[in-house]
């Protein structure tokens, strides 16, 4: 593929939050919410930070190799195992719930962000080993949110009465059916008969969800050497299970959070506030919340009921069934990996920010921060219209009015602007003012008034006039419209709608290769991937 990238500002794109522009930025106010800066130094930093802390790295060798005992790992990712049992190896991690179909793009971005940050920390310091992690949050229970993608504007949802942790689903005749109408939008495509055949060998009927999206990571990124971590796993609960037991008995995260959030600057918005409690109760079936009141525990919407006493031996006997929520998953992930530098969306960053004091408290390293890679992909139809509406692949984050009135202001044979006009107006009224004033000085106001009323009304005068001309472009308006819903589906970036299956149906594992080729590492810009 003969493709181009070009870079720009998160800022000019106006689709993140002021926190996460912040951040980036380096201001002041937030530099207590975080341990390192988003740079080479920063990552030295948060090595030097991990080192005091006493990793279980045979437990996390032991866990990988069971699960990926059935499922052929690559030499890169069998390397890459080996690796992590040595003191000098670390992790590069990003996390995102199994969405069905991986959901949508930017679930591939910021993978390969993950593996290329590795790649670029090897070259800046080769003393270290850096292995790219995928940690799968499977017990997310939010279907509505992760049950669904959108194929070229088409949105295919998953129908089933399954419920719980999502992980733990089976591919099912609805999810198959969702696959066939799937395939029915892009098998014309040369190789959407690809991209169907490797999800059908995935999911198939009775596959746990997590099964399916582990094996499909596997056969998209496996190759790179990156590992997929399903913490869904008794071993790796058990490993947590103090700070379980913490949480249980003493709700220490809520309160802290409570805190941090009681000190965040006022003009940003709480991410996550959690709950006086912040564990789920895993069972079959069943994700439910852990209420504690006095001295009894209750699941909610359960009959489930412990004493303390009751709940101590189930968590010591059963670690599985407690899941930590959005506020302690982040502990979880970073007590059994070695880990440095977290990859995550502004959403996930910013809750992360409010979280430092948490990892605190339990003593567990707090890595860089580093907001994951976002582009935008031209294809060459829409390069080559965007290019004869007199505009670039960058103009297009500009309103769609915006960039009519430009076009119109660019085209048009007559004349729109009143600004000599305006001028004259104004010159005219400061005779008047000289005139009027001399008779009388309290009416250089009154004169003033009439000017800036005369002004106003040039000014709407204007605004009619390129209204009236701007009707004359219909057609080019209709392409600008056109244009704009296409790159950016319901108002919102690509990437946080479209799926990539349309993508590798059209250009197939030259997509994967050609957004690794123009992932950054620790710099932190917007991309936009012109693909010829």
């Amino acid at each position: 593929m003969n493709c181009t990238s070009t870079l720009t500002d998160y800022r000019g794109t106006g689709f993140y939050s002021k926190i996460i522009l912040d951040y980036l930025e380096g201001k002041e106010q937030l530099k207590p919410f975080y341990a390192h800066p988003v740079s080479v130094a920063g990552i030295k930093a948060a090595i030097e930070n991990r080192d005091k802390y006493p990793t279980n790295r045979k437990l996390l060798v032991e866990i990988l190799n069971k699960h990926y005992k059935d499922n052929a790992p690559t030499t890169r990712q069998q390397l890459n195992i080996g690796l992590l049992s040595k003191n000098n190896t670390y992790s590069i991690t990003t996390a995102h719930q199994p969405n069905i179909f991986t959901g949508h793009l930017y679930f591939i971005y910021k993978i390969l962000h993950t593996i290329k940050l590795c790649e670029q920390l090897k070259n800046e310091m080769p003393e270290n080993n850096y292995v790219p992690v995928f940690y799968m949050g499977s017990e997310d229970a939010d279907l509505d949110e992760l049950g669904h993608i959108f194929i070229n504007g088409n949105k295919h949802f998953w129908e089933t009465k399954q419920t719980g942790a999502v992980g733990r689903m089976k591919v099912d005749k609805g999810l198959q059916k969702m696959l066939s109408d799937i395939a029915g939008e892009i098998t014309v495509e040369p190789f959407g008969k690809d991209i169907i055949d490797t999800m059908s060998a995935c999911y198939t009927e009775g596959a746990t969800i997590e099964q399916a999206t582990f094996k499909l990571i596997n056969i998209l990124f496996g190759s790179y050497g990156l590992l997929v971590l399903l913490p869904d796993d008794a071993e790796y609960k058990r490993a947590f299970n103090s700070v379980t037991e913490k949480e249980l008995k003493e709700q220490f995260s809520y309160k802290i959070v409570e805190h941090t959030v009681s000190n965040f600057p006022k003009e940003y918005k709480v991410q996550a506030a959690g709950r006086a409690l912040n564990m789920f109760y895993l069972k079959d079936d069943l994700r439910e919340r852990i209420e504690k009141l006095n001295d009894q525990y209750t699941v909610v919407n359960t009959e489930y009921s412990f004493s303390e006493k009751e709940m101590m031996e189930e968590l010591h006997e059963h670690p599985e069934r407690f899941s930590p929520n959005v506020i302690l998953r982040p502990v979880f992930q970073e007590m059994i990996l070695p880990n440095i530098a977290f990859i995550g969306g502004g959403g996930e960053l910013a809750y992360w920010l409010e979280l430092k004091k948490v990892f605190d408290a339990v003593l567990v390293p707090y890595p860089v921060l580093i907001l994951r890679n976002s582009f935008l992909l031209a294809e060459k139809k829409q390069i080559e219209k965007i290019s004869q509406l007199g505009f670039s692949v960058i103009d297009l984050f500009k309103p769609k009015e915006d960039l009519l009135n430009a076009l119109v202001k660019r085209e048009t044979t007559v004349q729109l602007s009143l600004q000599n006009e305006k001028k004259t107006l104004q010159e005219f009224y400061d005779t008047i003012k000289k005139v009027s004033g001399e008779v009388d000085v309290t009416l250089i106001q009154h004169t003033d008034a009439l000017r800036k009323q005369a002004v106003r009304k040039i000014e709407v005068l204007e605004k009619k006039m390129l209204k009236a001309e701007k009707k004359k472009f219909e057609a080019q308006q209709r392409q600008i419209q056109k244009i704009k819903l296409q790159l950016f589906p319901h108002n919102n970036l690509q990437e946080r709608i479209e799926n990539f299956m349309s993508f590798y149906a059209k250009y197939g594992r030259q997509f994967i290769d050609t957004v690794y080729e123009f992932s950054l590492g620790v710099e932190q810009e917007f991309c936009i991937i012109e693909l010829k």
